[in-house]
Formats: C-alpha cells, sequence, structure tokens
C-alpha cells in the first residue's frame, strides 16, 4: 500500500516524462482522468499491525485534491469489513499538479499555461516538451520570441544583419539572445529545415560573426598544410595560390574529391559567400558544386552573382534524373523567385524542384566515382575563364 506522498513523488517523476506532460496538457479529454493505484493491506500487516493501517487510512482521508476511492475488502483478522482506499483519481492538470506537492513543478506548469495561453499552438508541443529552451529566459521574450517565429518566412531578411530586422518590435541583440529558441520554433513550422541549413541561411541574413570554412590543398604542395579552417572575412582579402578553386556548399563532402593540380577547395561556405566577391578569385577558374534544392541552386546563383564564370559542376536535370531514387522531400522551399544569374537550364530545374515530392539531392549521395570524374573532367578541360557548365 503506498502513502499520498509515495504517489505524490511518482507523480512529480511523470511530469519530468515529455511524454506523459505533453500528452496530459495537450491531450484533452482523452488524457483524463488518471488512476494511480494505492494498493490493499496484506493480510499478514491486516492481522500484526493494524495501526499502520489505520494511520493509512487517515492520511488518505486528508487528501481532498481529485478522489480517492475507497473499497470495502474483508480480513479474516478482524470482525467486519474494513473501507480500504485503493486508487487516487485526478481528473485534470491542476489536480495532477496539486497532487504533486512540489514548487518547482508548479511553477513550471504556471509558466507552461501562460505560454500556452499567450502563443500559436503549431509551438505548444515544442515549449511544453523542451522546457530547457526556455526555461532561463524571461516569459514575455518567450512570447515575443514565439510571435516573432510565427512571422518569419524563409528569405526574410532579405540579406540584412539579423539585429537589423524589427519584426514585433524586438530589440538589435534579441535573435542573439534567443537564436536557438528561435531557430526550434521554425523548425516545428519548417519540418526541421532552420536546423539544417542554419538560422541565417533560411532567413537570407547577412552573416557579421565569423563563420569558418575548411579550405583543402587538393593539389598537396600548393599550402604548407593539407587543410584548415579560415573564417571567410580573412577569405574575403586573400589570393589563394593555384589556378583552379572548387567552391563545395558543404563539408561533409570532403572525402569524395579527387587530387588535383594547382587547385584548392573550399568547403561549407553554404549561404554565406559574399568573400568569392574577391578580386583575386577573378582570374582563377572557378567550379561550384551544391546540393541540387532550391536552395542549392540560390547559393549557386549568390556565388554566380560575385563570380559569373563561374562552371556549376552535377547541378544539373541530368545528374538529378539519374539519382531521383536517393532524392528525398524539400521540406521548405528557398522561394519561389528564380534568381537572376541561373541560366535556362538551372531555371528550368529550379521550377522542376518546386513541383517535385523529391525536390532534393544532397551532395554526399552523388556516387563518389561520378564527382571524381566530374571534378577531374573540369580541372582538365579548363584552360580559359569562359567555359560552358559541366
Amino acid at each position: 500500500m503506498k502513502s499520498p506522498s509515495q504517489i505524490a513523488d511518482k507523480l512529480k517523476r511523470q511530469w519530468h516524462s515529455s511524454n506523459k506532460r505533453e500528452h496530459r496538457l495537450l491531450g484533452g479529454s482523452e488524457a483524463w482522468p488518471v488512476s494511480e493505484s494505492i494498493g490493499k493491506p496484506k493480510p499478514k500487516v491486516m492481522a500484526n499491525d493494524l495501526d499502520s493501517v489505520i494511520q493509512h487510512n487517515n492520511a488518505w482521508k486528508q487528501i481532498k485534491i481529485g478522489k480517492v476511492v475507497w473499497e470495502s475488502v474483508k480480513y479474516r483478522a478482524v470482525a467486519e469489513p474494513v473501507n480500504i482506499p485503493v486508487s487516487w483519481k485526478l481528473y485534470k492538470p491542476s489536480e495532477w499538479i496539486n497532487a504533486c506537492s512540489n514548487q518547482s513543478v508548479q511553477r513550471e506548469f504556471d509558466a507552461m499555461a501562460q505560454l500556452v495561453e499567450k502563443t500559436d499552438p503549431v509551438f505548444h508541443s515544442l515549449l511544453i516538451r523542451r522546457q530547457s529552451l526556455w526555461q532561463n529566459k524571461p516569459l514575455h521574450e518567450v512570447i515575443q520570441a514565439c510571435r516573432v517565429a510565427a512571422t518569419l518566412t524563409p528569405g526574410y531578411a532579405n540579406g540584412k544583419p539579423l539585429r537589423t530586422l524589427s519584426p514585433e518590435n524586438i530589440d538589435t541583440k534579441f535573435f542573439e539572445r534567443h537564436a536557438r529558441l528561435i531557430t526550434k520554433l521554425l523548425d516545428t513550422r519548417f519540418e526541421d529545415e532552420v536546423s539544417a541549413i542554419g538560422l541565417e541561411m533560411f532567413l537570407d541574413a547577412l552573416q557579421e560573426g565569423d563563420h569558418w570554412v575548411l579550405v583543402i590543398d587538393l593539389d598537396g604542395e600548393k599550402l604548407p598544410f593539407n587543410k584548415q579552417r579560415v573564417s571567410t572575412k580573412e577569405l574575403a582579402h586573400t589570393n589563394l595560390p593555384g589556378s583552379h578553386l572548387l567552391i563545395v556548399e558543404n563539408e561533409r563532402c570532403q572525402h569524395q574529391l579527387p587530387a588535383l593540380k594547382n587547385t584548392i577547395a573550399v568547403l561549407g561556405a553554404g549561404f554565406d559567400l559574399d568573400w568569392t566577391n574577391n578580386p583575386n578569385f577573378t582570374a582563377k577558374h572557378i567550379g561550384y558544386w551544391g546540393d541540387i534544392d532550391t536552395w542549392g541552386l540560390q547559393c549557386l546563383a549568390k556565388a554566380r552573382a560575385h563570380l559569373p564564370h563561374l562552371q556549376a559542376l552535377m547541378m544539373n536535370k541530368e545528374v538529378y534524373l539519374e539519382h531521383l531514387g536517393l532524392a528525398v522531400c524539400e521540406p521548405v522551399a528557398a522561394g519561389q523567385d528564380v534568381p537572376d544569374t541561373l541560366s535556362d537550364a538551372e531555371t528550368a530545374l529550379y521550377n522542376k524542384l518546386l513541383t517535385s515530392d523529391a525536390g532534393r539531392l544532397e551532395q554526399e549521395f552523388v556516387p563518389e566515382c561520378l564527382v571524381q570524374q566530374t571534378v577531374t573532367r573540369w580541372r582538365n578541360s579548363t584552360t580559359t575563364i569562359d567555359r560552358p557548365q559541366i
């Protein structure tokens, strides 16, 4: 048989289960009532320790939260049936919280009640399951972050720094303080796309902090290192050695690249491509390889705006269709408007991806043999700046 304090401890542990918390706070009438078994005294206890049974019963008689269910039970040790508390029923969230008898749980519940009341329902599950995202923040700013996240859309920044944006009258450091929370809130609207590509890229915001990319010497003798982290701020003013520069959207593709004479590769820039507006690069042969999806083509267009002579590698309809079985859904498109710097063929591909159920072919799924053949062919065939796209 369990005492009220023992069941209160169990109810408190249940509060810390994200699944139970979400179900009971958002599940409506299907989640209630909750019934916790108290258990009956064993015949041996009834025969040898009747005082403890009396104390147990008295303790449960003091409970005024929810409903204590009693049952008449016969024991050989006593002449008459004895009323025994067998279960504790709770009929709504507030009774559950009161039954926990814990100030910390009460504070969390009160905060969640305010958030549920004052934010868009699309965020309620996240806020209830992941209270670590907001627990140490002022509640009014969490509510404001939810309103901001409900306003933001892909490309919202239009090239401006995040600190210059002021949806819902936020201050200049709001994104800095709440970037993780806003990212997760947006993930609930855009199927984790924001975490996958980064908040700045998703909003098309100018990245003001240091962004570190991976620079690899594919030649093996052009740099004093094989690979090194370099900030894009530094790349914007650096004259890299070699005649060829290969720009790769994602860093995780480094193992697919072949050794190439006079060639330096820069991986992991994503949408941070302002560094390509470097006069030192205009005389180089530039190759660009990114994901075949609308975001990848947006990145290609941005790089080409600074380097009109660059050649896109493996970002065409032929590669997409040949490996369509490896493509997946693109949860959120980069936008309906096609960038001006895309070619006619790339524009047609962009429009095709917008309407496809499998509009994303990620770089790491392109076979290594095709990558090495294509990149090697680009390197060996580029003897002048102006070359057709591969």
